[in-house]
């Protein structure tokens, strides 16, 4: 074995390949020919999109988990540990299982050069792959038609949304970003959509490489019910109702939650799922940095928004929690972000920013943030630290009872905040 310390494998990793992303299917899908099993021992759920993957991916497990499955679940990035990506029964899976099948991927890769994504992506599944599990759902890291995860033929696709980010190397055009997420469905499977403002050319190109898509509002949908209660509704009068309301909070939650039930809906003639199970889901669903409201003398609330989408949710979500005094923003982001669209939506809601450098060698300038809430909140007061644990004593500091902390703005300025406030994510 090269390592015996994960730290050391994943340092290791990040040189190997001289692009932290290149997105290409030849390499990794080669290694894992020579690694992995020819056929996948259990059915796969891809979940892609701009905004709100891991919440479907979290939602899924939970019905699975509920349900009796044994479960597999890849996600990332990840917060404050890197096992947090690769999840069997809702646990993480120890640093030796993850030294171990980095050995295994080292050893069959030859001279290939992988990223530190692919070799994540690999480990995962050489892990999924030994388990004996009953389902794995997958999170798409980037875009999607070239994604690592792309490697397996999903049993079901899912994207959620569509919304501009990583433009660098999906570009700016809706259009051609719905081409990229729609790359992982496949013909003769449900491609479920889990957004009714998805460009077109998401159901186009599923219905032009023969998927059988369920788009939110067609094929399947949701509405209110009495009581708070609320039921989703699919083809064939697939029907499950009295549901309770997401346990993750935010109307759009409910789209999320929507999307994850008619995945599992399209394959319940081989893994089936009572109501029962999809309500206990729903309920004991918990995602850390996706509007993670810490109650107390002063509310504070952390959420990896990084995106305009994502921004204009977050604003949704905070006017409706409300807040009996001042709400502070303490925001980082990193360089390749669209600071005037993530700041825009929020600035009505926010009494006092707080800006620092993202922890990362990609952070955004501290004067580009800076000019992004000049210009949106010309009269609001703003201050600014050189490290984000400055800027969440700043924020802290002048912080009264009743007040709310806003944390936004990329999923290492979360990690920040729950180091600061020794929060744990499982």
């Amino acid at each position: 074995m090269r390592f015996d310390d994960l730290d050391d494998w994943l340092s290791w990793q990040e040189t190997l390949h001289p692009s932290r992303i290149e997105l290409r299917l030849e390499r990794v899908g080669a290694v894992w020919a020579a690694l992995g099993p020819e056929h996948f021992p259990c059915p796969v759920i891809t979940v892609g999109g701009t905004n709100g993957k891991g919440s479907c991916v979290a939602y899924l497990e939970s019905f699975y988990r509920a349900g009796g499955y044994r479960c597999g679940a890849y996600t990332s990035p990840h917060l404050l540990h890197y096992s947090e990506r690769v999840r069997i029964d809702g646990a993480p899976v120890g640093s030796g299982d993850l030294c171990a099948a980095f050995a295994r991927i080292d050893v069959v890769r030859g001279e290939t050069p992988l990223t530190y994504f692919e070799f994540g992506t690999l480990a995962a599944l050489d892990l999924f792959a030994r388990a004996r599990l009953d389902i794995v759902i997958l999170e798409v890291g980037l875009g999607g038609r070239l994604d690592a995860v792309n490697i397996l033929d999903a049993d079901v696709a899912v994207v959620t949304s569509i919304g501009l980010d990583h433009t660098a190397w999906l570009g700016d055009d809706p259009a051609g970003i719905a081409e990229e997420k729609a790359g992982i469905f496949r013909a003769g499977r449900p491609a479920v959509i889990g957004s009714q403002d998805t460009p077109a050319r998401l159901r186009a190109r599923a219905e032009e490489i023969g998927a059988r898509p369920f788009e939110l509002g067609r094929e399947h949908g949701w509405h209110k019910e009495p009581a708070g209660h609320w039921a989703w509704w699919g083809v064939e009068g697939a029907r499950r109702e009295a549901l309770p309301a997401p346990a993750m909070r935010g109307p759009r939650q409910y789209d999320n939650a929507a999307a994850a039930i008619c995945a599992a809906q399209c394959l319940h003639q081989r893994l089936p799922l009572s109501t029962g199970a999809i309500r206990q889901g729903l309920q004991r669903t918990r995602l850390a940095g996706r509007f993670q409201v810490i109650p107390g003398a002063v509310t504070w609330v952390l959420d990896v928004a990084h995106n305009p989408g994502a921004a204009a949710v977050l604003a949704e979500n905070l006017a409706l929690l409300g807040c009996d005094g001042r709400r502070h923003a303490v925001m980082a982001l990193l360089a390749d972000k669209d600071a005037a669209g993530v700041v825009t939506p929020l600035a009505p809601l926010i009494d006092c920013w707080h800006l620092a450098p993202a922890p990362s060698d990609r952070a955004m300038a501290l004067s580009d943030l800076e000019a992004a809430v000049a210009l949106a909140s010309p009269s609001v007061a703003s201050t600014s630290s050189t490290t984000v644990d400055q800027a969440l004593a700043s924020a802290g500091a002048v912080a009264n009872e009743g007040d709310l902390i806003l944390v936004f703005g990329s999923f290492v300025t979360v990690e920040a905040a729950l180091r600061s406030l020794q929060i744990a994510t499982v």
